[in-house]
């Protein structure tokens, strides 16, 4: 009986080295996930509403097609918020510390006075009556984030601009809380030279401890 023949530029595992026909189609299909999931948050303004079926029809997949990459509608969520924004939240190398956090910072309001500000409050508030949200919530977008920030306030401390004792996470949550804050409870207004205030005050006390210390 005669065997069948696959062209290796077919099998995608071929001697010519093609990748697979599907494998740029499939990330089509994944980044048209991404993009409805944060339509619907838009739209709906709420975890809770959106479902999994309306994301995969609007994205033109298969449910099974969604749930291959993501587990959960959490992670989903996440994901799509995450990816959204990363290019934008990049942490950059200006040459200083302050420089460096109060640009990201500047950045960061800018996003939550956007529209996609309501993707951020739907996942902090889901968040508080869903564990599984707000986890996925801090491991997909917080944690790779805070790791980017690591590395700049190493950089910092390279530089002799704070001491190197400094609790890393407490500046952060200090220099972050506050925007937080602004944006959660609207007591004042979220702008974007709120972020050089919050730098010059927060920042400057460290710069003394490091320049007492010499």
């Amino acid at each position: 009986m005669a065997q069948s023949y696959v062209r290796p530029d077919v099998a995608g595992n071929g001697s010519n080295g093609k990748r697979s026909p599907g494998r740029p189609r499939s990330e089509q299909s994944r980044q048209a996930i991404l993009r409805s999931t944060l339509k619907f948050l838009r739209q709906q303004g709420g975890f809770p509403d959106l479902s999994i079926e309306a994301v995969a029809a609007d994205a033109k997949v298969s449910k099974a097609t969604v749930y291959r990459w993501w587990p959960t509608k959490a992670a989903l969520v996440a994901d799509a918020f995450s990816a959204s924004v990363e290019q934008e939240l990049k942490f950059p190398d200006t040459g200083s510390l302050r420089g460096d956090v109060a640009q990201q910072m500047r950045n960061v309001i800018r996003l939550f006075r956007s529209p996609r500000g309501k993707v951020v409050a739907a996942l902090v508030a889901g968040g508080q009556s869903d564990p599984e949200l707000i986890e996925a919530f801090r491991e997909r977008f917080l944690w790779p984030k805070r790791k980017q920030a690591y590395k700049t306030l190493q950089r910092g401390i390279d530089r002799g601009e704070i001491p190197a004792g400094t609790d890393l996470d407490l500046l952060l949550d200090t220099l972050y809380g506050a925007i937080y804050m602004r944006f959660l409870i609207r007591h004042f207004e979220l702008r974007e030279d709120f972020a050089d205030q919050i730098c010059g005050l927060v920042l400057k006390g460290s710069e003394r401890r490091t320049n007492s210390s010499r």
